[in-house]
């Protein structure tokens, strides 16, 4: 049987794989923020950053994790429990125990080829006898037969969709509808219903799909736009949704600590994670030909929220591009998304992206065809190649750790304004 450290390594394991962030060992801080984030937005549970850290080693910490921890950890890897995490694990390494092993002194008997000849053929019509039974169980699926299709009811967040589906060519009672990429946003769905609905809390581009058994069968695009810029605190759930009035004024966005204060949101030992979207309220920008230009202020440093961590994210209909900041003596705690690749500080040199938050910061990105730049205070700090395929920008989210201000901001596409706010 699997000790529990064992399967305690081997779900980290999983995690790593899922994330493609290259190994734990190699992960920062800002590694660590970011997937604080991904497991609240795709399990409802928040597990701290410093709570990471130690299951990945990065602190000395002898316990176990909570249930609650492990369970959260097993369902961001795709399963419904801990419990079934283990199980699963058992099944897979438990390994037949011969004679010969349990005593060094047995011998081995002489092979009788006769009786090993006649048990090799009834084997062989078995597994024959077993594929056609399975071939008979699991038919072919024509994507044909089925049909799916969504429409969000507001522009407002969260955002109830209502999925229409049919299912009913389905060989099997297994039919899930899956929210995006995420396997544990997979919901059970009757096979012959036509209606399921499903709340999104967060705006965002997303993948729906309608899966029968271990099979997509139909996928379609799913944009959840907001009604101009929303303003959100992640929490362990439901994010708390702020009032326009809240942060925004004439000439910026800005949520004072005074807000936070009052939102009974505390500001140590981990600084909340204050959000601004945009999303679906200008046409798709091709990231081959766009520029995007803004000033954005950190304003809280205390404590562990020192390295005054930001985010810049420009979504897109595929992997994003971001832009994160901080302290100069933080870079190496960075990790970006330049639309093709993740890229660690630990590995890159992102100094450039090391910023002074006294005064306002002039951060920009845009491509020329080729590559794609990264600009803060009008100098070059990072370039890459563009994605190969088609990828539009459909979205802007700012991310501060703590709280922070936003002006100024432009996209463009040849020239041509786009989008323009404050």
């Amino acid at each position: 049987m699997v000790t529990e450290s064992a399967d305690l390594l081997r779900c980290k394991q999983v995690i790593e794989q899922k994330l493609d962030w290259g190994a734990g060992e190699t992960w920062n801080s800002a590694d660590f923020e970011n997937l604080q984030q991904r497991i609240l937005d795709e399990t409802g549970v928040s597990l701290s950053a410093s709570t990471l850290r130690r299951i990945w080693g990065r602190v000395d910490y002898q316990h176990m994790p909570s249930g609650t921890t492990l369970n959260t950890l097993a369902q961001f890897a795709g399963f419904a429990d801990w419990r079934q995490f283990v199980k699963l694990q058992e099944s897979k390494n438990e390994v037949p125990v011969s004679v010969d092993t349990l005593s060094e002194k047995s011998t081995k008997p002489a092979i009788n080829w006769r009786k090993l000849g006649w048990i090799s053929g009834v084997t062989i019509v078995i597994v024959l006898l077993g594929m056609a039974a399975f071939e008979q169980k699991n038919p072919q699926i024509n994507a044909a037969r089925y049909t799916f299709s969504s429409k969000p009811l507001t522009r407002t967040i969260p955002n109830s969709v209502i999925f229409t589906y049919d299912a009913s060519a389905s060989p099997t009672d297994s039919v899930y509808i899956q929210q995006s990429w995420d396997q544990t946003r997979r919901e059970v769905v009757a096979k012959d219903g036509q209606t399921h609905t499903s709340i999104y809390y967060e705006p965002g581009f997303y993948r729906a799909k309608l899966v029968v058994g271990h099979e997509v069968v139909k996928e379609h695009s799913l944009l959840i736009p907001t009604n101009g810029w929303l303003g959100t605190i992640a929490t362990k759930s439901v994010p708390i949704y702020l009032k326009s009035t809240d942060f925004i004024t004439p000439d910026m966005m800005r949520l004072p600590l005074a807000t936070i204060n009052e939102k009974n949101v505390p500001l140590q030992p981990e600084a909340p994670l204050v959000k601004y979207f945009n999303v679906g309220n200008f046409s798709p920008v091709p990231v081959t030909e766009f520029t995007f230009d803004c000033d954005v202020k950190n304003e809280y440093s205390e404590g562990s929220a020192t390295c005054q961590l930001s985010w810049i994210v420009l979504m897109t209909n595929d992997m994003p591009i971001s832009i994160p900041l901080s302290t100069k003596g933080c870079v190496s705690e960075l990790a970006l998304m330049d639309g093709t690749r993740n890229v660690s500080g630990k590995n890159t040199d992102l100094s450039g992206l090391g910023v002074d938050f006294t005064n306002w910061v002039h951060v920009g990105c845009h491509s020329d065809g080729k590559k794609l730049y990264y600009t803060v205070n009008n100098k070059v700090v990072y370039s890459s190649t563009l994605p190969t395929k088609k990828v539009d920008i459909i979205g802007i989210l700012y991310g501060f750790r703590g709280t922070g201000a936003v002006k100024n901001v432009t996209l463009r596409t040849t020239n041509k304004p786009m989008f323009q706010s404050f």
